[in-house]
């Protein structure tokens, strides 16, 4: 590393960089890890970036990629920057020590947004705090959408998850070169970043280079591939093209945008439907993550910090007034969670025995949750004792109705909680002795490999991050999880055995709660 009056210099294996200094802090933006994927490029895997001479300018964010703005129920809670331009494929670098050998652990981020929006230009992710504190924070741009996770016949599956393998061997060939340690990488994301960590970290190609890992509000797991086709197919339709990548990438790309965002509105994370989704490819996702994770040996030595937020369901629902019209619907909106959760009655008679004051969009919210979440993390843990470690944030926003909700946690996570955007969701007011708690407990994670409390073992510790000082408790949703267990019901329920309601009334029910939902999975 060099520096000048202008910022710190660091030389990657394509060429010298130029960050800033802030607050002490060098700060790196903007850098190509891999080549703009568009042209010759468009739908396929990443290939290195073209090396360039002199001195490259890392002190802006790069561009971001292609995406769908929020819709207007969702834009006030969420920020999406658009940075515009074809070198999407970037990342991020925060050090405190911009030079070899200091051997600082490492944070690589991924961000959340349904595998189809988010960036890491969103300042609730400046990773300053982590920097501050002696981690090197790193976060990364992918393809998003139909161009890093649509399936076509002539071209390969998953290429934003390759963009995110790209980025990860990127950071464990350059990283110590900003200071970090190429042996202590922790691989954080959180939704659909926690989703394509698992992924990764279950990849055999990626064995050994991963030493922890944070799964924040998501599980492993892979989509099934006729529900990507389907996504793919629709757009096809409008467009009027044949559902090949060729065809897909000689339409205009705002063309492209306004079609995923139509289409998807007819998917969401409650009620399910088509949509972008990593798949098994044979290649580096060669079977379901989570299967390969809990009985198989994939990551076997890796420390794992998992979890979840109170009331995740409440960010889907709530904007919008979709508690109250789910309420309405009662027994045909439940029939169709029922449906999304391959349950029988059992489930959600269970949840009205342990939640006898709960309304129908509250037992919806939490079945669907802990079918995508807390079932599939239980069993995570379960198959990994002494090496993980699980939490639940439970601090509810200051605005009204949101609770505990998903994407909640992230200012507290990142030290960022005084920033606009995170008070978007938070509302103003955010204690910052749960802020420092937080991020102190991922630091010590990150550095050590231990949190700060019990790991997981027969007891189930989980760690409550709520007012006041965090505390265990021992087996808080074991009884909800316990109800997938015992179930009488079969996992797979025929579509036509679900429902009470008549089923013409419970697919139009489906579908207009799928339009009311839009296409938000964060």
């Amino acid at each position: 590393m060099t520096a000048d009056r202008t910022g710190p210099v660091v030389r990657t294996p394509h060429g010298a960089v130029r960050g800033r200094y802030e607050r002490r802090i060098a700060v790196f933006r903007g850098i190509p890890y891999a080549a703009p994927p568009f042209g010759p490029l468009r739908f396929r895997p990443p290939r290195p970036p073209e090396p360039w001479d002199g001195v490259r300018d890392a002190g802006a964010f790069g561009p971001t990629a292609p995406k769908p703005a929020y819709s207007e129920a969702f834009a006030p809670y969420l920020s999406d920057p658009v940075v515009p331009g074809d070198d999407c494929l970037n990342l991020n670098v925060w050090t405190p020590e911009p030079g070899p050998g200091a051997r600082l652990p490492v944070l690589v981020w991924l961000h959340g947004g349904a595998l189809t929006r988010g960036s890491s230009a969103v300042p609730v992710y400046d990773g300053a705090a982590f920097a501050r504190d002696g981690v090197v924070c790193v976060s990364v741009n992918y393809r998003l959408g139909v161009e890093g996770f649509g399936l076509f016949p002539d071209a390969p599956p998953n290429p934003g998850l390759r963009d995110q393998f790209a980025a990860l061997c990127w950071v464990h060939e350059t990283i110590a070169a900003f200071g970090g340690d190429p042996d202590r990488i922790t691989l954080c994301g959180q939704s659909a970043g926690a989703i394509s960590a698992g992924a990764l970290l279950a990849a055999p190609r990626t064995q050994g280079l991963i030493r922890r890992a944070v799964l924040q509000s998501g599980a492993p797991e892979v989509s099934d591939r006729d529900k990507v086709r389907r996504m793919v197919r629709r757009m096809a339709t409008r467009l009027k093209i044949p559902a090949t990548a060729e065809a897909f990438a000689g339409v205009d790309r705002e063309a492209l945008l306004r079609t995923q965002a139509e289409v998807g509105r007819l998917s969401s994370p409650v009620l399910g439907g088509p949509g972008f989704h990593i798949v098994v490819d044979g290649d580096l996702v060669p079977r379901d993550p989570l299967k390969a994770l809990t009985e198989g040996a994939a990551a076997r030595d890796v420390e794992l910090l998992m979890g979840w937020t109170r009331d995740e369901y409440r960010l889907w629902l709530v904007p919008g007034g979709l508690v109250e019209r789910i309420d309405r619907l009662g027994a045909v909106a439940l029939a169709a969670a029922m449906a999304r959760c391959h349950a029988g009655h059992d489930i959600p008679r269970g949840y009205r025995a342990l939640h006898p004051d709960a309304g129908t969009a509250e037992i919806v919210g939490q079945m669907v949750t802990d079918h995508l979440l807390r079932v599939p993390l239980h069993r995570l843990a379960d198959a990994r004792p002494g090496r993980s470690y699980v939490y639940e944030f439970a601090w509810p926003s200051r605005l009204p109705g949101l609770g505990a909700c998903h994407a909640l946690e992230l200012g507290f996570v990142f030290g960022t909680g005084d920033v606009a955007e995170a008070k978007k969701l938070a509302g103003e007011g955010a204690p910052q002795e749960l802020c420092d708690a937080m991020h102190a407990a991922w630091v010590r994670f990150v550095t050590h490999g231990d949190p700060g409390w019990a790991a997981w073992d027969a007891r189930h510790p989980v760690r409550i991050f709520d007012d006041g000082v965090p505390d265990t408790a021992y087996g808080p949703r074991d009884a909800e999880v316990a109800l997938w267990s015992t179930a009488s019901t079969p996992p797979e329920v025929p579509r036509t055995a679900v429902p009470r309601a008549p089923g013409a009334e419970l697919g139009a029910a489906m579908r207009r709660l799928r339009r009311s939902m839009g296409t938000l999975r964060r």
